[in-house]
């Protein structure tokens, strides 16, 4: 499964993927109805908050150069409890694999294919994300650093085409909100673009050629992935207005749907859908192949391939029974996916700092570590 290791502008890329996601559809709206015109400042505080988060796990991945997440876990915790974090962390990788199957399907059949079954869609889905996984982090990661191209052409398109539209006056006025609303807003975007972050650890550094520049990517990816969603906001609160950009399920597919140049460019949203399907697919690839690796290291597996059809299975299953319609989706979004990931992906390494630095003596004879 992991015979050769990508460069840093391929890792680089895959943050940068991992980064927007689903961000760019759903966090203009999440934003907007917590705090209005102020979204986008928000959008900004949480790249910014990002960063710290990155710096924590890139200072925990630096330590164990040749280790993936899985591994320094049982490194550091011990075999028993190391298992158990990992298994956890594995169970979250599959839960928010299905969670973007279902976001998917339910995006493709609300807006696009109103009466195909979200079944066949989800299976769709999963079975580009189960053959992407086969086929290793070597061709995940060339892939994706062709589609990135595709991914800033038609974000740079939807900008240029929606300028004339807007309406500085919807951003008026501006900072209503305290301080404290604007941080505790912030946490939905540092959460679903960099706390979820720790899934790369599955490949950052053990499987970069350049672990140095690599690190610098980290930082860089996170950060154009913020810009990008920070933009989209700022662009959904210009024309749509901050009272109908949080009514709307998907405001920059909205947004999309006002493009209008000359009467000539027009009807362009599924073209711009592409944006979000990008960076759903390689969100949810980069999941499931922490989730397959993972179960692989922890249970000392030699082929992996069964696992990824089996549990291709599992996930489309759980994307219908978890998530039978939008509601169910949103509620997770917001209060389920939210504490999860803040205890796996965030308190989990906090942990890890402690204990690491207890039995920092012992750890630097080991030949793993830096």
């Amino acid at each position: 499964m992991q015979n050769g290791k990508i460069n840093s502008f391929q890792f680089l890329v895959l943050v940068v993927f991992f980064s927007v996601g689903t961000s760019i559809l759903y966090v203009p709206s999440i934003l907007s109805s917590q705090v209005k015109q102020d979204a986008w400042i928000v959008a900004i505080i949480g790249t910014g908050i990002g960063q710290l988060v990155i710096w924590l796990f890139t200072t925990i991945a630096m330590w164990f150069p040749t280790l993936t997440y899985t591994e320094v876990n049982e490194k550091i915790f011990g075999k028993i409890i190391g298992k158990t974090i990992s298994f956890l962390f594995v169970l979250m990788c599959i839960l928010y694999t299905s969670a973007l199957l279902s976001h998917s399907g339910t995006f493709l059949i609300t807006q696009m294919f109103p009466k195909t079954p979200i079944l066949a869609l989800n299976i769709l889905m999963a079975l580009l994300v189960v053959i992407a996984v086969r086929l290793g982090l070597e061709t995940i990661a060339r892939s994706a650093e062709i589609f990135i191209f595709v991914f800033l052409f038609l974000f740079i398109l939807l900008t240029l085409t929606i300028s004339p539209k807007i309406n500085f006056e919807n951003l008026e006025p501006f900072f209503q909100e305290n301080i404290g609303s604007l941080l505790h807003s912030s946490i939905a975007v540092v959460v679903v673009s960099s706390v979820n972050s720790i899934v790369l650890f599955m490949i950052f550094p053990a499987f970069i050629k350049d672990i140095e520049k690599a690190k610098k990517n980290f930082f860089i990816g996170n950060a154009i992935g913020g810009i990008i969603v920070s933009i989209i906001t700022l662009l959904c609160i210009f024309v749509l207005g901050s009272t109908t950009t949080a009514r709307q399920v998907y405001p920059s597919y909205a947004l999309a749907k006002v493009i209008n140049v000359g009467n000539f460019l027009t009807r362009i949203e599924a073209l711009m859908a592409t944006l979000w399907i990008l960076g759903l697919f390689f969100k949810a690839v980069l999941y499931f192949y922490a989730a397959i690796f993972g179960l692989k290291q922890i249970f000392n597996l030699k082929d992996y391939r069964s696992l990824t059809s089996s549990l291709g299975v599992i996930i489309v299953v759980l994307s219908v029974i978890i998530f039978p319609n939008i509601l169910y989706q949103l509620k997770f979004d917001s209060k389920v996916s939210i504490a999860l990931s803040l205890i796996i992906g965030f308190f989990f390494p906090l942990l890890l700092v402690v204990i690491y630095t207890i039995r920092k003596k012992k750890l630097k004879k080991d030949p793993d570590h830096s």
